[in-house]
């Protein structure tokens, strides 16, 4: 299935620091550099935070290191021609689809809960993230394909 496969998605949230960086750091370990993918959110990082910290310890459960990653903007992509948008916050979707306006580009939805609402312990907060986490890995691969069996 890896000529199904598009040469660059970009996945979309609000801020670029919880729900989009997960889906490109579980796209790269996927399909490792067969296609280009990025991410990025609506709004500036509000206090310049960089990842959100249970995205790190959640992603590193899985061996995936994303705490270098720094929030950006769509004005701030380097390039804007992408095969495949997903967005995975209404706000992000309305954007996309401007943004889909001019050229040929796949625009989808995939809403997804903001782990950041969730309240309680340290574990709760984090079985949030995991939950998450976990459902972007499944719509990756059913919408991606199988993943790669190396990571190059």
């Amino acid at each position: 299935m890896s000529d199904a496969l598009p040469d660059a998605v970009l996945f979309t949230c609000n801020y670029n620091r919880v729900r989009s960086p997960m889906a490109e750091g579980l796209f790269k370990r996927f399909y490792g550099k067969r296609a280009f993918v990025d991410s990025c959110g609506l709004k500036p990082d509000p206090a310049g935070e960089g990842v959100d910290p249970f995205v790190v310890v959640v992603m590193d459960e899985l061996g995936l290191d994303v705490s270098d990653h720094q929030p950006k903007t769509f004005a701030q992509l380097e390039d804007d021609s992408f095969d495949v948008v997903v967005s995975l916050t209404p706000e992000a979707q309305h954007r996309a689809v401007e943004l889909s306006r001019d050229r040929s580009v796949e625009i989808e939805y995939w809403p997804t809960h903001d782990p950041t609402l969730t309240d309680g312990s340290r574990e709760a907060r984090l079985e949030a993230y995991r939950e998450v986490r976990d459902t972007l890995a499944e719509q990756i691969k059913r919408r991606f394909g199988a993943p790669s069996t190396f990571g190059g």
